[in-house]
């Protein structure tokens, strides 16, 4: 969608807009936090109206990365955490290759071998990243089931192979932790839909941080800033 579409009868410009949202993604801030940080630069808006952008604009900025991510190598982590969803509690299902780079991410309600074939088979249909020559996971027991579906209807390689070892998966749980400060900073999302918004705009920073955008290098933030303005048409 052009940016002039995008943001047309919004009553904010489109500059402050995505600059409360990239705050609110990129760093632990609540929404209150971000709301405080835009009056003390002359902008009088509410929490609530931030966390309508958020929700509006987190999801399209995931959209847009997608297209432009690099290439992941052939050695695939893949792991799951909990996220707290009002009372009960969601699983995150996230992998990343052997350097740490995001291939994919998925929020389920349950944690069942269902759920793990289903986070397989997007992973495999990734663009950015090649059939896998190895699947590293933990001991959890959906796995080696799930992974064996896939592999009689071929849709993974008869040369991949499951390689169970905790000790192997530090990266991916190492990874798990700068997505989960954000989402535990603001106590967890009111419903499954709010937690998934906010999720896909987190994933996207955090691939923004790892530069696994082309230009992009790690910490620079005046570049990320510039990619993320490029993605909805507003740079110059």
């Amino acid at each position: 969608m052009p940016q002039a579409l995008r943001f047309k009868w919004r009553h904010f410009t489109a500059e402050m807009i995505l600059c409360a949202v990239r705050w609110y993604l990129r760093d632990a801030l609540s929404y209150r936090d971000v709301e405080e940080l835009r009056r003390e630069r002359g902008l009088a808006v509410d929490h609530t109206t931030v966390f309508r952008w958020v929700q509006r604009d987190a999801p399209e900025l995931e959209k847009r990365c997608r297209p432009l991510l690099k290439a992941t190598n052939d050695s695939d982590r893949v792991d799951e955490t909990s996220i707290k969803v009002t009372k009960p509690w969601c699983d995150l299902y996230r992998a990343v290759d052997s350097e740490g780079h995001t291939i994919d991410f998925m929020l389920s309600v349950r944690r069942d071998a269902k759920a793990a074939e289903r986070f397989l088979r997007n992973v495999l249909r990734t663009s950015h990243t090649p059939l896998p020559r190895v699947i590293s996971v933990d001991h959890h027991a959906a796995y080696p089931p799930a992974f064996e579906v896939l592999q009689q209807e071929r849709t993974v390689p008869e040369t991949c192979r499951l390689r169970q070892c905790q000790y192997v998966n530090h990266v991916v749980e190492q990874d798990h932790r700068l997505v989960k400060c954000r989402v535990n900073h603001g106590l967890g999302c009111g419903a499954f839909a709010t937690a998934q918004r906010t999720i896909q705009g987190d994933e996207a920073i955090h691939m923004l941080r790892k530069g696994q955008i082309e230009g992009i290098t790690t910490r620079d933030v005046l570049t990320q800033n510039r990619v993320l303005n490029q993605l909805f048409g507003l740079a110059a």
